[in-house]
């Protein structure tokens, strides 16, 4: 763009998408997996693990190890890649199904029986929580689906959700490391969690576990969670983790992808197109509307006086919030973001946002997220559709469909969590 044009609206949406596009490329496991490989063990080496990157990660790891290599991983539906030598599965998300079991039991039975010749190697991404489900002794599928579902209702923090759930697997909170003793276990890891918590990540199937029966109570009663009394009872009869089976002291894990190198990526397109970039942080939690009055209030006052950056800027931001289901629309927490800060914006010129899934799924819809722009509400208007109605109804996906604004990617066969950017424009030279 010439330095003497002032930017269009197609200009900064051309730029958000392609600082969404770079924030997933960075996290691809192809480009990030090769440079982490363990060396080759003396016996067999097994791989498992699980979540919406796991299928792409097993085949970059056939494609750059040339020794014996066999095993199992499970990804989301829609999310497989072919492989020649790792079995890949799929189950459902973000609630778990039968075959979330059978891929659970699975890979437990993969790991038993090996020697400390042995290498398992784990490939564990975010989604792995539902897609590992093997419930604990005394509790059925029925009744984790059960806890799920509320949990996704409540507006509970994903860590807080994964700390339960650790407490109700027979396979999570380091316990496929203990079946695989005393074989090495080596875990590489994408990051979808606040903090990048090796724990947190997919419940932490092969991470010793330092949560307790107490916390994960504490919680659900924070959620007026009391069913399945099944669940409650468990909980309150196992007693805190105090002796865990032997692990090996050898076992190492590494976090090959997170999602401040993503906000990162995405910072340096921001750059080329001569707008300043601002990492607002990789990390940031709560409400999705809240959030949405938090940063419309830094993106006033942006524009008014340059307190943040003096536009053309862009604030941008990871992290997972969550929502307090209370509509029956067709929601997520990333839609539910742009339409609550669409309306506080109010139109506020020059003035572009996205937000998205870096997984390319935002809740249960097969849409990573959405774009807004000042015209947003007016063009809502002009439809014949209230976006406060819409938000109070927990329907941003069927409102940004309307407005033909979705931001569609299919499986990206990665996960760095969610990637939010507000570009402010203004007196500025963008390139």
């Amino acid at each position: 763009m010439s330095s003497n044009s002032k930017p269009d609206a197609g200009f900064y949406r051309t730029v958000l998408r392609e600082m969404f596009n770079a924030a997933i490329a960075a996290a691809q496991p192809a480009l990030v997996l090769p440079q982490h490989l363990p060396s080759k063990p003396k016996g067999r080496t097994i791989v498992v693990g699980g979540g919406k990157a796991s299928a792409a990660m097993a085949r970059a790891l056939e494609e750059n190890w040339p020794h014996e290599l066999s095993g199992c991983i499970v990804t989301r539906d829609g999310h497989e890649v072919a492989c020649n030598r790792i079995e890949v599965l799929s189950a459902s998300h973000p609630v778990p199904d039968e075959r979330s079991v059978t891929a659970g039991k699975r890979m437990l039975e993969l790991v038993s029986g090996l020697t400390e010749d042995d290498l398992v190697i784990a490939l564990i991404s975010g989604g792995g929580s539902s897609l590992l489900s093997v419930p604990a002794e005394g509790l059925t599928l029925d009744d984790k689906q059960a806890v799920t579902r509320a949990l996704l209702r409540s507006g509970a923090a994903i860590s807080e959700m994964n700390i339960v759930r650790k407490q109700l697997s027979a396979i999570k909170g380091g316990k496929l490391a203990e079946a695989a003793y005393p074989a090495r276990v080596v875990t590489l890891l994408i990051s979808d969690v606040p903090g990048d918590d090796p724990s947190a990540i997919a419940s932490g199937p092969t991470i010793p576990d330092t949560s307790t029966p107490a916390k994960a109570l504490e919680i659900l009663e924070r959620y007026g969670i009391t069913e399945p009394v099944s669940v409650i009872r468990h909980l309150q009869a196992a007693k805190e983790s105090s002796g865990r089976a032997p692990s090996n002291a050898d076992n190492a894990h590494t976090i090959i992808a997170r999602p401040q190198a993503s906000l990162e990526a995405a910072a340096r397109v921001a750059e080329e197109h001569g707008i300043t970039p601002v990492i607002l942080g990789d990390a940031l939690e709560g409400e999705s509307r809240d959030l949405a009055r938090e940063l419309a209030e830094i993106a006033r006052r942006t524009k008014a006086t340059g307190e943040t950056a003096a536009p053309p800027c862009a604030l941008i931001s990871g992290g997972e919030t969550t929502v307090t289901v209370r509509g029956n629309g067709r929601g997520g927490r990333n839609v539910e973001f742009l339409l609550a800060l669409a309306v506080e914006l109010n139109g506020l010129e020059e003035t572009y946002a996205i937000a998205g899934d870096t997984d390319g799924v935002d809740g249960a819809e097969e849409v990573a997220g959405a774009v807004i722009a000042p015209d947003t509400l007016t063009r809502a208007q002009e439809i014949g559709i209230d976006p406060r109605a819409f938000l109070e109804n927990n329907d941003g996906h069927t409102f940004f469909e309307r407005l033909g604004d979705q931001v569609v990617t299919g499986p990206t066969l990665t996960n760095v969590n969610d990637f939010r950017c507000i570009i402010v424009g203004g007196s500025g030279q963008p390139l």
